[in-house]
Order: C-alpha cells, then sequence, then structure tokens
C-alpha cells in the first residue's frame, strides 16, 4: 500500500484515487464498529413527501393543527423514514458492494423523532460467515443504532446482508 494514499481511497492510477464505497467481507469483522458521517437534519419536506410516498395518511405525522393536541406538541417524523434514513446513513461504508440485503430484524423505534432532529448512525458486526450457495460471497450481520443530536437512541435494528469475498474483485470489475 502507496504510505501517501489517503484512507478511503485506493489508487487507480498515477496520482489518482477512488473513493471506496463498501467494504469487504475481510473487512468486517465481528465486534467492530463504524461510526457513520455525516449526520442527517429531518426536513419538514423529507417528512411530508416521504411519509406520502408509503401512503401514510395519519394525522399523527401530517396534521399540525392535531399533534398539537398530543403530548408530543408537533408532527412526528414517520418512523418508516427514520428506518430510511438511518439504515441508509449506513450503506456507503458497511454493505455499498452487495447485491441483496437479506432482512431487518428487531426494528425498535426507542424515542421519537421531529422534523429539525439532526441523525447519526452507529454499526457492530455482530456475526459474519461465507454463504453456502454463493461461495464467493459472505453474509454479514450488524446492529444499527440511530441517535439524534442529543444522544438519545431514536432506533435500533439488526440487518443481514450479501458482501463479496474479495471486494477489490469486485471493485475493479465494476469499475468502483
Amino acid at each position: 500500500m502507496n504510505s501517501g494514499m489517503p484512507q478511503g481511497y485506493r489508487q487507480v492510477g498515477e496520482s489518482r484515487y477512488r473513493e471506496i464505497v463498501g467494504l469487504g467481507y475481510h473487512e468486517l469483522h465481528e465486534d467492530l464498529v463504524i461510526e457513520h458521517r455525516p449526520g442527517r437534519t429531518i426536513t419538514e419536506t423529507d417528512n411530508v413527501l416521504m411519509t406520502m410516498l408509503g401512503s401514510n395518511d395519519a394525522p399523527i405525522h401530517t396534521d399540525a393543527h392535531y399533534c398539537s393536541l398530543t403530548e408530543w406538541g408537533r408532527p412526528l417524523v414517520c418512523s418508516s423514514i427514520t428506518l430510511h434514513i438511518v439504515g441508509g446513513m449506513t450503506v456507503r461504508s458497511t454493505s455499498g458492494l452487495t447485491t441483496a440485503n437479506l432482512g431487518f430484524e428487531e426494528v425498535r423505534f426507542t424515542h421519537p423523532v421531529f422534523v429539525g432532529d439532526t441523525l447519526y448512525a452507529q454499526t457492530q458486526i455482530t456475526g459474519r460467515r461465507m454463504s453456502r450457495s454463493r461461495p464467493d460471497t459472505g453474509i454479514v450481520t450488524c446492529r444499527t443504532a440511530g441517535h439524534n443530536q442529543d444522544g438519545k437512541t431514536v432506533i435500533t435494528f439488526t440487518r443481514s446482508f450479501f458482501v463479496p469475498a474479495t471486494a477489490d474483485a469486485v471493485r475493479d470489475h465494476t469499475n468502483y
């Protein structure tokens, strides 16, 4: 490895580097913890568009007057949006080279999310094994927690996905 190479990149030519997307099976060892950045501030547009896209017109997400009369006093961000955004924040480093997600389990929404909250994510690799049906592919399982700007955990979930056994071979083949 070139000692002058910036971390998070791989050399693809003289004085030329490409950002690394996704880690390979051998890089995602058990107990590895990744803090995902940047954070993501939830906007009113996120809540309205994504809630309507999912056909969830529950007033707790869409009707400010209704919400003003609840214990929250304002609209809650739809939980599927929280899952989507926090899950998405993890992809670049964990499963950027995946060919498929295998499952989301144990999804828990532990604190409300509101417009204006900034979310961050952290993932711990909890297990991995080589696929029995795909010899060039590993299966990685991880536990992700999303928290807001105040450090309150808002969501936790377990996810499993395919990851290439040899990441550089996939990167070379796909121009990544």
